[in-house]
């Protein structure tokens, strides 16, 4: 495990930290919240479970490249859609939300082209516009309420604390709930079916790549309930959909054409995501090493820090960088690799160069952040706090960043708003005693009424609530 992950945590608890948020503030809300209750259902009976968020500046951009087409298709504005990463090794897919699709690693890793990932977006994307998730959603609500849901789940995260920025849960719940939930009736799952290929179709997507994917799952429904993939539990299968997918996919072939970006940031996203999460033996044998393509280099890079041999990971790096000079996640990578190797001047400058190339990605303000404190000089220190507001301002809901955020305050000796930082990363990983401790003696520090003292003042209030429950 690296800095690829990312914790989740029941962040709507915290309604006020940003009163006006910008899209991408608000997403980062929606899908910590909502990534709490998807973990809640889906937990196993009887078995404790521990899953993360996969956040990745480079495989985000990936999955926005790859979804843009589909949803101009459905007449869905790309950027009110977002599709993010579990890390869980088996095959799934799902809605959680009018704006939020969430695919299992272990599925993007099955998948072989750029077509498949598009087919299941494109289905699930059909599960929003159809409307398929506004009855259960509503009956949530009717029952606790959104805001009452997230503060009972956000007392039931448990923080990893390893440095590694994954969350971990160990819940049991019985399958039934979650079929309840998520799953689709057979109906919903012919009608996401037409809707979705037709998407693929005005977009040019090869809709074969729809019944291709489905083809991963057939036979699954004869297996125990215990070997099944989630996807089959949630998503009926029938021979006779399966015909009908063929019989549609057949009426739109004529209107599939090559799309060498989707492929390429295809690529990018599922080889960066297996050279992170398998083994880089593995990742090593599997990539000809007489392939120089970037997407190759970045994967041996990859591996090589993982094993590790930094100064391999560094001689490939520096011939993907030849390749793709002006390119911001080589820049991230490198930076990273250097980082976590303690180099630390070396990583300063190529997140330098990452940020002049991507001045607005929270995700790579807060590495070149990270590095920065690293150094651990004045001047440093200095640069370190102004990035990781920069972070703050546009994502507020990272622990890892808000962790960082306090040790720059602090070594600014700026204690008050320190203590607001550490109480809010407390809070976001569910940890509401920590957090009402650090809250209450920011209130203390920060002058009443500033910015700082209301967003401790929401953080206790979000403690108190999560204590009477």
């Amino acid at each position: 495990m690296n800095a690829l992950f990312q914790r989740c945590g029941a962040r709507s608890i915290i309604p006020a930290c940003n009163p006006a948020p910008h899209r991408g503030q608000a997403a980062a809300l929606r899908l910590a919240a909502l990534a709490v209750l998807l973990v809640v259902l889906w937990a196993i009976p009887g078995r404790a479970l521990t899953l993360s968020l996969i956040r990745d500046a480079e495989i985000e951009h990936a999955l926005r490249e790859l979804t843009r087409p589909i949803a101009n298709a459905a007449g869905v504005s790309s950027g009110a859609l977002d599709v993010y990463i579990i890390n869980d090794s088996s095959m799934n897919a799902f809605v959680l939300d009018g704006q939020t699709v969430m695919i299992h690693s272990g599925l993007i890793l099955r998948l072989d082209r750029a077509e498949h990932l598009q087919a299941v977006i494109a289905h699930e994307l059909a599960h929003i516009t159809g409307g398929h998730l506004t009855r259960r959603m509503a009956n949530l609500r009717g029952a606790r309420g959104v805001a009452a849901m997230g503060l009972l789940l956000s007392t039931a995260v448990a923080a990893g604390g390893n440095g590694q920025a994954a969350a971990g849960l160990a819940i049991g719940t019985q399958s039934s709930a979650q079929r309840v939930f998520f799953g689709h009736t057979r109906a919903e799952e012919a009608s996401a079916d037409q809707a979705g290929i037709r998407y693929m179709a005005r977009a040019g997507i090869d809709p074969h790549a729809m019944v291709e994917v489905l083809d991963l799952f057939r036979g699954q429904e004869a297996l125990n309930v215990g070997r099944q993939d989630p996807y089959v539990r949630t998503h009926p299968l029938t021979s006779e959909r399966l015909r009908a997918m063929r019989g549609y996919a057949a009426a739109y072939a004529d209107r599939a054409r090559d799309d060498p970006q989707a492929d390429y940031w295809f690529a990018r996203a599922r080889g960066k995501l297996g050279a992170f999460l398998q083994n880089p033996r593995y990742t090593l044998r599997r990539v000809d090493a007489r392939d120089d393509s970037s997407v190759a280099l970045m994967q041996r890079a990859v591996a090589y820090h993982r094993m590790p041999d930094t100064e391999q990971a560094l001689a490939h790096m520096r011939a993907l960088e030849a390749k793709r000079p002006n390119d911001p996640y080589v820049q991230e990578l490198k930076g990273q690799i250097l980082l976590e190797s303690r180099r630390f001047g070396a990583a300063v400058q190529a997140y330098a160069r990452a940020v002049s190339l991507a001045p607005k990605e929270p995700l790579i303000l807060a590495g070149h952040g990270r590095a920065l404190l690293a150094v651990n000089t004045a001047s440093s220190n200095r640069q370190a706090l102004a990035a990781l507001e920069r972070a703050r301002s546009r994502d507020p809901y990272d622990p890892r960043m808000l962790r960082d955020l306090a040790v720059a305050y602090a070594r600014a000796d700026n204690k008050g708003m320190a203590s607001v930082a550490t109480a809010e990363r407390y809070a976001i990983t569910g940890q509401m005693d920590t957090a009402a401790i650090h809250a209450q003696r920011a209130m203390g520090l920060v002058p009443r009424g500033a910015p700082g003292w209301l967003r401790a003042q929401d953080v206790l209030s979000a403690a108190e609530k999560a204590k009477r429950r």
